[in-house]
């Protein structure tokens, strides 16, 4: 009877946790695809994560940063990104951005918004972070 009551309880702490991750990384408007996750072989404390963001009309990111470098290249629409104390960036098919933290700037705070209100946006998104790092940290709006 113990084996199963804690299997029961392993199963509801693994089914919170999804919740809580899924709500935490959960934009409205705004769907993460990943493409593909792989230790970084040049550095085996690192890992790549490559995926879609994709914008609906209006939609906004929230502010959040992420844990490292991250590179990103637009596929379809138009937006505009904004990092906390720099200029907004227009956003266009074809174009490329970068961010990278570093001790100075540990955490980048951005917030990418799709300026279109009646077509999605979608971006590709190549992040490099310590293993085991979430896509994104969403700070409290």
């Amino acid at each position: 009877m113990k084996l199963i009551s804690a299997k029961w309880a392993a199963w509801l702490i693994g089914a919170v946790a999804l919740w809580i991750a899924g709500s935490v990384l959960a934009q409205e408007g705004l769907t993460r695809t990943v493409l593909m996750k792989k230790d970084l072989e040049a550095d085996p404390k690192k890992e790549v994560t490559v995926f879609i963001a994709e914008y609906k009309p209006g939609a906004k990111s929230g502010k959040h940063y992420h844990p490292g470098q991250e590179f990103i290249y637009v596929l379809e629409g138009q937006g505009v990104m904004e990092e906390v104390g720099k200029p907004p960036v227009e956003m266009k098919p074809g174009m490329l951005l970068y961010f990278q933290s570093d001790p100075a700037n540990p955490a980048y705070v951005h917030e990418a918004t799709n300026l279109n209100k009646t077509a999605g946006m979608k971006l590709i998104v190549t992040l490099i972070t310590e293993k085991g790092q979430p896509l994104a940290y969403p700070l409290k709006q």
